[in-house]
């Protein structure tokens, strides 16, 4: 399955270059929570203070919300999250308490004739 989802940083150019910092090297046990998950590629791509990521995962492993518990059970998980909310902030659509939301997907070329 794919995922698209969006989330905003916070609009300071320190904040940002700090931010692509952290990701071109993630902590390693972050990317074994991830894979342990069953998300098999994720990429997150930024225009001015907007984020999009894309994630890749495996159907027969992957739950958001099996994800979501085992990170809340997990104090480096937690702790990277700490660490990148003083980077990110929520979209406008950004229901209260959450980070990354799906996005909706209003066009697909394969679908086209």
């Amino acid at each position: 399955m794919r995922y698209c989802l969006a989330l905003d940083l916070k609009d300071d150019a320190d904040l940002i270059g700090r931010y692509e910092a952290h990701h071109r090297r993630i902590w390693p046990e972050i990317a074994a929570h991830l894979r342990s998950h069953g998300v098999l590629g994720m990429e997150i791509y930024r225009l001015g203070t907007r984020l999009v990521m894309l994630m890749e995962t495996d159907d027969a492993i992957y739950s958001a919300e099996r994800m979501a518990s085992a990170a809340r059970d997990n104090p480096k998980v937690q702790e990277w999250e700490t660490l990148m909310w003083q980077f990110q902030a929520p979209t406008p659509w950004t229901p209260a308490g959450e980070k990354w939301v799906a996005m909706a997907q209003i066009f697909d070329l394969r679908q086209q004739p």
